[in-house]
């Protein structure tokens, strides 16, 4: 006789069991993820509490914030520690501002630690809510007499595209808040974050996925050298200043490596005035080098306005760097018999002035560059390599689009006849534009066919334009076209804006860092035509011998100078017109060597856009695995606390001077564990009793998996 028991399970349907299956995964899944998240469980990917991570990188956002990030694969982890005894967050924005950014909050209360994924929404309220998807992962977190410390991971790419921004090589804008005060016990609702407004910090742009470079040593037989401008009067209002300064040096009789570099800066205002410092290599006549350099120095146009060539560039800083270290198999060369004369570049501009507090005195300034250097050479002499649009007025950036493309072409014809048979290697890559540029990426096309981009940044900013390595330095052959390809927004200007070396004008160049060097070639620009800038305007003749520049035809622009045509073009409804010209149109190709030889055959040389037949398109990866909450549904648990043994990431020891053993926390972490697996094999059991053989079988095979998993 059947009980009343199995009657019950016989006359499940398949579909019936099927579907009790999955909902009791789903909920035995939730449970899991929230376990993981306060135990570190016990999977291998995941550090425990009492593992010392060897961290890739660490930065102090300012003298309370620091944060330390290791990159593993396709998954990242940070560690935030924070001056406060309240909330603290951390997370990404995609333009500095606070609406539509990503954030992770947490905060210790009486030995729980709280955390969880939220965003900012798009309205502009600074409140930030909790994500439907969690994908911020806590490890540990915990809190001392000074500091709070949280320890989580994410995926670089966490495929959430509606409240998540995806970590990748691009520039990031990293926000941070953080809070005297916890929010009340255990909330995770909407508003309840004490005062988030005044809590955020300004925004700070940096790579994450740079690839760390290796920490430098200073040994006896590294010598330094500081180049310093001598009482610059800064610039009062935002204007651009570039100065320029000549260096002799004597002492360098045989042949050195330079191998690092960083900025000097005179005083803290100096930090906020400085935009770029590049020194070049200097050749010509002895007695005009001679003569500058027992010069003070003197304000530039760039090193083009000074009648010498000094076209070839040793070492280039921009603001938000803070050095810059060769790699162990690379130095730039320096003899004094080669070229004993440098001159330093600097470009002073205040972003951000504040004209009520300025100074009754001019300040004036004495920064510059600290160079490293050794006659113990290394392997590989470097060289820089400038690709990009030449500034000059023919860069011309229409106003009121949201993108513009510009595009600086290295010819084929320029790297062919000074690349060396085997090619050039290129393992670092500096991005440059102004104020509007918003991409970045260097190309590299071979024949016809496109190979993957050198470089990259789709979110670039001026405040931090660094050199960034490259993961494995990429082969450039003779013959290959390099073009620097460059975005610009220009929604928010009601004037055109032309290429230049202020602020105010834009740039886009791609200075390259490889081996081994070579002095053929050290600028590679382009322009476009002027016959391409001119049809791009719908000009059909200029004048001859007409001074101001006046248009013949087309009739109806007869007698209208070149000027007031930038001024009256209509470019809200011919843009497109523009940007097809100026894309399609041809180009003149700008080669120079390290003495401004011009490169043969191209004084003449009309270029053109390469007919591609095989395009690069880049692959897109993206695994679903989340869990879903939702702001009504958000469990108030209260986390066990893992305490970190000790260790040197601390800011100077503050953080951790709560010692106490893991082993508590996971004593608790393992009662929760126990629990759901007799969750587990509660369900297994009833599950194991249905009539359906097959699907019996492959379910037994499963949960004997996992209880195997839990219990190991």
């Amino acid at each position: 006789m059947t009980t009343p028991t199995e009657v019950k399970y016989t006359s499940l349907s398949l579909s019936s069991l099927i579907t009790y299956f999955m909902s009791s995964f789903v909920l035995v899944r939730c449970l899991l993820e929230d376990v993981s998240i306060t135990s570190a469980a016990k999977a291998s990917t995941l550090p425990s509490a009492d593992e010392d991570l060897n961290w890739d990188h660490s930065v102090d956002l300012n003298e309370d914030f620091r944060i330390l990030w290791k990159i593993i694969n396709q998954d990242i982890t940070f560690e935030i520690q924070a001056r406060t005894m309240g909330y603290v967050g951390f997370g990404f924005s995609p333009d500095g501002n606070i609406a539509g950014s990503d954030m992770a909050i947490g905060w210790v209360n009486r030995g729980h630690t709280y955390f969880q994924d939220r965003h900012i929404k798009r309205s502009g309220d600074p409140e930030p809510v909790v994500d439907p998807s969690q994908d911020y992962i806590l490890i540990l977190g915990y809190e001392n007499q000074t500091h709070t410390v949280l320890r989580f991971r994410r995926k670089l790419n966490t495929c959430d595209t509606m409240h998540d921004i995806a970590i990748t090589n691009d520039t990031m804008r990293i926000l941070y808040m953080y809070n005297e005060q916890d929010p009340p016990h255990g909330s995770a609702k909407p508003g309840r974050l004490p005062d988030p407004a005044s809590s955020f910090r300004p925004y700070r742009p940096m790579l994450l996925t740079q690839r760390a470079s290796s920490q430098y040593e200073h040994f006896d037989h590294i010598r330094i050298l500081e180049l310093r401008n001598e009482d610059v009067e800064l610039p009062g209002t935002d204007d651009t200043l570039i100065w320029c300064e000549m260096f002799k040096l004597e002492d360098m009789k045989h042949k050195h490596h330079l191998i690092r570099y960083e900025p000097i800066y005179d005083s803290p205002s100096s930090v906020h005035y400085l935009q770029h410092i590049t020194l070049r290599e200097c050749h010509g006549t002895h007695q005009e080098l001679e003569e500058m350099a027992r010069e003070q120095g003197k304000q530039c146009m760039g090193a083009r306005d000074i009648p010498l060539a000094c076209n070839a560039i040793v070492a280039s800083w921009s603001r938000g760097s803070n050095s810059f270290t060769f790699p162990a198999e690379t130095g730039y060369p320096m003899e004094s018999r080669q070229a004993k004369y440098y001159l330093m570049e600097t470009h002073y501009n205040n972003l951000q002035p504040d004209l009520t507090q300025l100074p009754t005195r001019q300040m004036a300034d004495n920064s510059g560059l600290k160079i490293y250097f050794t006659h113990i050479l290394r392997p590989h002499d470097a060289g820089v390599l400038s690709i990009g649009m030449d500034p000059n007025w023919r860069h011309i950036i229409p106003p009121g689009q949201n993108q513009v493309i510009s595009e600086g072409q290295c010819m084929e014809d320029c790297t062919a006849y000074a690349f060396p048979p085997e090619g050039i290697r290129i393992f670092a890559v500096m991005m440059r534009t102004h104020l509007i540029g918003k991409e970045v990426k260097l190309r590299q096309i071979r024949q016809n066919e496109e190979l993957p981009p050198i470089a990259h940044d789709s979110n670039i900013d001026v405040a931090y334009q660094d050199f960034r390595r490259l993961s494995t330095p990429v082969h450039a052959m003779p013959g290959d076209r390099l073009v620097a390809e460059c975005i610009y927004d220009s929604s928010s200007r009601k004037a055109i804006t032309l290429g230049g070396l202020t602020m105010k004008e834009e740039s886009c160049i791609v200075l390259t860092l490889y081996y081994p060097r070579q002095n053929k070639l050290t600028t590679c620009h382009s322009l476009p035509s002027l016959p391409t800038v001119l049809h791009s305007l719908g000009i059909e003749q200029l004048a001859t011998d007409s001074n101001p520049v006046l248009i013949s035809s087309p009739p109806e622009l007869a007698g209208m100078t070149l000027e007031a045509r930038l001024l009256s073009y209509d470019w809200q409804n011919h843009f497109n017109d523009f940007q097809d010209a100026t894309r399609s149109g041809s180009f003149k190709p700008l080669c120079w060597g390290a003495r401004n030889h011009v490169v043969p055959s191209t004084e003449y040389l009309e270029g053109f856009n390469i007919n591609i037949t095989k395009t690069y398109k880049k692959q897109k990866h993206c695994k679903h695995k989340r869990l879903f909450v939702t702001e009504e549904t958000v469990p108030d648990i209260n986390f066990p606390v893992l305490h970190e043994v000790d260790n040197n990431n601390i800011i100077e020891g503050a953080a951790r001077s709560s010692r106490s053993s893991a082993t508590d926390g996971l004593r608790s972490a393992q009662s929760y564990t126990r629990t759901i697996t007799m969750v587990l094999s509660s369900m297994a059991t009833h599950l194991l009793m249905a009539q359906h053989s097959v699907l019996s079988r492959w379910i037994r095979a499963w949960w004997q998996w996992r209880w195997w998993f839990l219990t190991s």
